[in-house]
């Protein structure tokens, strides 16, 4: 197909078709038979022409250039039509240059649906944009590359402008969609409109974004908003140059504020909550000659009906808290960038103070509000610093490690909580969770608790992963050498109601030999899971950890690991897994790396697992977990029924013991006492034995008087064989010595029959004081001895001593 251009002399329009860049010319423009790479066409010219290939919008790209003199003659003010008609489809630009005085404005005013600005490199969406610059003098400033759907409705420039619309080769647009308006001078670089109808959020950029705003200019952004809409202005990228005089800033004009204009660093949280429209204005500065930098300014407007929330203040009252700050931010902060197009939530310490993002410091109270449909677009991250200066005042001082009420109020989920904490080098910390103990996150046993905390055992050099852990196990202590960073993660909503009940406390306890210590005991799980710390790196060289396992009294542990062995080779030292019972006797079980782990055992009593690391070789780590579970202790059959035989046996050995000690009693005479006046209770030559004399002590006093003596009526047998003696207290009323009667040596012989030849009883020894003498009572007949002195006397019995020394003569 052949296209004839023609171009009238007056319009001032030059078209050029060329070839794309990096394309081969494998597509050639036919004129007159003349075969060319690329075709000028200028003012009064009519060329026709032709392509060689079928599809030369793949090579070729077309410019229309239209150059307009405002300074020297009349102005074509008015709509702006796309000329000249019937053109190929080519990827085409249409370039309008117009000169204008300094003196002068120049207005471009779009069309519905106005334009949007976006940033450099990004493309619209239909592929048609515009580009405006503008000229003053022999400088260019492009202010910036729009895409149609938008805001903006007005760009008023000072001077010339240089505007471009840039058309894909299927576009079917027909029209350029703005018109120029000649307007007096503006006194600034420029000013651009938009008008924002409902609610909505625009981006803008600062002239010639990313590169830097002209030195010493201002321009201004009108915003058009209706009455019952509320504004919000945010930055979120700019920097500053080197100024020499002069300041860098924003300016707002505000119908109805008190301080017009109000002016703002660009480093300030910006207003917010604008009632209407306003203006914004960005002054520069006289820059350094040597080291300019760069002004440069993206910032969003986001516009929003009155929020519900916007007048309820929420009071956070941080004043006694120390070395700790809240951020109240939108999800995915600080690694995520927010989209423009995504909904906004703001977050204001006062009614025009308010960004998306909020940090509250410590030792102050604050009131803030919320400009947010949802809340569940916020998230709030705390941290807080712990330190030890006074060595023995941190040792006496346990630190709760929970939430402050001030946080877990607020209306918005809290998404993290970091503590750390940081040890002198003579002290270490120790973790304890005293009632609900800590469960250790692993594969077999998995938290689903609404919140858990990481635990980083933290260096100079490097980072020690301890593990994840969450409320409801088994773990009652843990101890670190070094400092430590813990982080509680909340999931859900559900942390508001377990946060009442939470127990895990820290304090700074002496140094320790393992670089990690855990206390373990009986949990509500039957079965316990632990594993070793740095779990996807594997624990690093030359560490070492410990496990301190607590068994009842009453029930037996059993060990077991997951695996068979250690899985690595050292290519420095040893590595070595340690298991020894608390008990007296109890073997050591130690196990190197080259080594089988040992079997599942049963412990009785409390026992340590340690694991120490020695240098794996290269792409190995040492990765360990180990189980215990708790039960009652069982006693085997077989020991149960020893223990019953050999009660059998003890009751059947009593058994015959008191029967024989009962069938010896029956054959006993009962033993009586009997005073005996005819003994002689004084010893010669010990007459000053004692200090105090008989009157003066009481060693005439019974300590204890025979049963038989008082009950022995009692004693009488049925059949009247046995007739106890019967003797009864009296006081003493005989003459009294120095020394204290003492009883004679006892023996215990019975049915010996009185001599007529006995002997007198040799004489008394020391201890023989006593006027007291034990016999038994004789069975049958009482014989005559002729010794009428004792028959008077009543005296029928005999000495025991007298018994003894009669057996003797008979043995």
């Amino acid at each position: 197909a052949s296209f004839t251009i023609s171009l009238r002399t007056g319009d001032n329009i030059t078209v050029m078709i060329k070839l794309k860049h990096d394309v081969s010319p494998s597509c050639q423009i036919r004129v007159k038979n003349v075969i060319r790479s690329e075709l000028k066409i200028k003012p009064g010219e009519n060329v026709t022409f032709t392509f060689t290939c079928n599809s030369p919008e793949k090579y070729f790209i077309m410019e229309i250039q239209r150059n307009i003199d405002c300074v020297s003659g009349l102005c074509p003010f008015g709509e702006v039509h796309l000329y000249p008609p019937r053109l190929p489809r080519l990827n085409r630009t249409f370039i309008w240059d117009v000169k204008a005085s300094t003196k002068a404005g120049l207005e471009l005013k779009f069309s519905t649906p106005w334009l949007r600005q976006i940033e450099p490199g990004e493309v619209c969406s239909d592929f048609v944009s515009y580009n405006i610059n503008s000229c003053i003098d022999k400088a260019t400033v492009n202010i910036g590359t729009f895409c149609r759907n938008g805001s903006v409705s007005r760009v008023k420039l000072l001077g010339g402008v240089l505007m471009s619309l840039y058309l894909p080769w299927d576009s079917s647009l027909t029209t350029s969609g703005f018109n120029i308006a000649n307007r007096a001078s503006i006194k600034r670089l420029c000013i651009i409109e938009s008008i924002l109808k409902e609610e909505s959020s625009i981006t803008l950029m600062s002239p010639n974004y990313p590169l830097g705003f002209p030195e010493d200019e201002l321009m201004t952004w009108q915003f058009v908003v209706p009455s019952n809409m509320r504004a919000s202005v945010l930055f979120h990228n700019y920097s500053l140059s080197n100024c020499e005089r002069k300041e860098e800033r924003v300016e707002y004009y505000i119908p109805g504020s008190p301080s017009n204009p109000e002016v703002f660093k660009l480093s300030d949280s910006q207003p917010a909550n604008i009632a209407g429209s306003f203006n914004l204005s960005l002054q520069g500065c006289d820059q350094d000659a040597q080291n300019p930098g760069i002004l440069r300014l993206l910032f969003q407007v986001v516009v929003q009906h009155p929020q519900v929330n916007e007048n309820v203040t929420h009071l956070v009252d941080l004043s006694k808290e120390r070395n700790m700050s809240v951020t109240i931010h939108f999800v995915g902060w600080p690694s995520r960038v927010m989209l423009m197009s995504e909904p906004v939530c703001l977050i204001c310490k006062d009614p025009r103070t308010c960004d998306r993002v909020l940090t509250l410091a410590s030792g102050a109270v604050y009131k803030i509000s919320f400009l947010c449909k949802d809340l569940s677009h916020l998230r709030i991250t705390a941290e807080k610093g712990i330190s030890c200066v006074d060595r023995q005042w941190c040792q006496r001082k346990i630190y709760s490690l929970s939430v402050p009420k001030a946080i877990t109020q607020l209306p918005v989920q809290l998404h993290k909580f970091i503590w750390k904490l940081s040890a002198p080098d003579e002290l270490n910390i120790e973790l304890i969770s005293p009632s609900l103990k800590l469960q250790q996150h692993v594969p077999e046993q998995r938290c689903n608790t609404s919140y858990s905390y990481g635990i980083v055992s933290v260096t100079r050099a490097t980072e020690l992963n301890i593990g994840v852990f969450c409320p409801g196990g088994s773990i009652e202590k843990i101890q670190m050498r070094n400092n430590v960073t813990i982080s509680l993660k909340t999931f859900g909503k559900g942390f508001l109601n377990e946060s009442n009940h939470q127990d895990l406390k820290m304090s700074f306890v002496p140094h320790i030999k393992d670089e990690c210590t855990f206390t373990v005991s009986q949990g509500p799980k039957a079965k316990v899971y632990l594993q070793t710390p740095g779990w996807t790196y594997g624990l690093p060289p030359y560490v070492s950890i410990s496990w301190y396992i607590i068994v009842p009294s009453k029930q037996v542990a059993r060990l077991g690991f997951s695996k068979d062995r250690m899985s690595i080779t050292c290519e420095t030292g040893r590595a070595y897994v340690t298991v020894k019972e608390e008990t007296l006797g109890a073997e050591e079980t130690v196990r190197r790396e080259d080594e089988l782990l040992p079997e599942p055992r049963n412990i009785y009593h409390n026992f340590w697992v340690n694991v120490s690391n020695c240098k794996p070789m290269d792409k190995m780590q040492l990765t360990l977990q180990f189980w215990v579970t708790f039960s009652d202790k069982h006693i085997d059959l077989g020991v149960i029924l020893a223990l019953v035989a050999g009660a059998g046996v003890l009751m059947a050995i009593g058994l015959t013991v008191c029967c024989i000690k009962k069938k010896k009693k029956k054959s006993q005479n009962p033993m009586v006492g009997v005073y005996n006046t005819n003994v002689n209770t004084q010893a010669p030559g010990k007459q000053n034995l004692f200090t105090k004399e008989r009157r003066n002590n009481e060693s005439h006093v019974y300590a204890v008087i025979d049963d038989a003596m008082v009950y022995g009526h009692l004693l009488k047998e049925s059949d009247s064989s046995v007739t106890p003696e019967v003797d009864m207290y009296r006081p003493f009323e005989g003459r009294t010595g120095s020394l204290p009667p003492s009883p004679p040596p006892f023996s215990f012989r019975k049915d010996i029959k009185c001599s007529s030849n006995t002997k007198e009883p040799p004489a008394l020894t020391d201890t023989d004081h006593d006027t007291y003498t034990f016999a038994h009572q004789k069975s049958g007949h009482m014989e005559d001895s002729g010794n009428t002195n004792e028959k008077k006397n009543g005296d029928t019995s005999m000495s025991l001593l007298e018994n003894k020394e009669q057996d003797g003569l008979v043995e």
